[in-house]
């Protein structure tokens, strides 16, 4: 009998203490994506924390490869900037073939490629990341993308006016 009430107790004890947050959770890592750019600061934060990413889900490694496009706007030197540039295109070429359907994968290196400079030649696949996110967006909510994400995704294409004509016009009907 003591021993089912240690039981109980150290069960209920373990349930009661603070859980260490997911430092890679979703909503963490969107808030760097929007912050990053912004503050150098969390931008070494974020990338100091995706390098440290141990696992294989294509999600986070698009992040991965987010932080250091990010960083590549954040450094002086014109080596270094394309030596970030081009680890983020390898961890995008990775993420995306774990999951070349993964809509938010697309849709980052869309938003990363559509700032670098076309001579360049690192944003071959912008037509492509479009119709993929795009047929998402216009899916939600069955796509499974969240309704944040969703809205994070339409305020940067209309924003940036990335849309044609026909494009605005739907995501205009979107209920979020």
């Amino acid at each position: 009998m003591q021993l089912l009430a240690s039981l109980v107790f150290l069960c209920f004890s373990l349930v009661s203490l603070p859980q260490k947050a997911d430092p890679y959770a979703h909503a963490t890592l969107l808030n760097y994506y929007q912050t990053a750019a912004k503050d150098e600061e969390i931008a070494k934060k974020f990338v100091s924390l995706m390098d440290k990413y141990p696992g294989k889900d294509p999600l986070k490694m698009g992040y991965r490869a987010v932080s250091h496009a990010i960083m590549a706007k954040h450094v002086w030197s014109p080596y270094s900037k394309l030596k970030y540039l081009r680890q983020s295109s390898q961890f995008f070429e990775q993420a995306v073939a774990l999951d070349k359907q993964d809509a938010e994968v697309r849709f980052l290196r869309f938003s990363i490629e559509n700032y670098i400079p076309r001579y360049l030649n690192m944003s071959s696949h912008l037509e492509e990341d479009k119709r993929v996110f795009m047929d998402a967006i216009l899916r939600h909510p069955r796509s499974g993308i969240s309704a944040e994400t969703v809205k994070i995704m339409r305020d940067f294409l209309m924003r940036k006016d990335l849309l044609t004509e026909q494009e605005q016009q739907q995501l205009a009907k979107l209920d979020l």
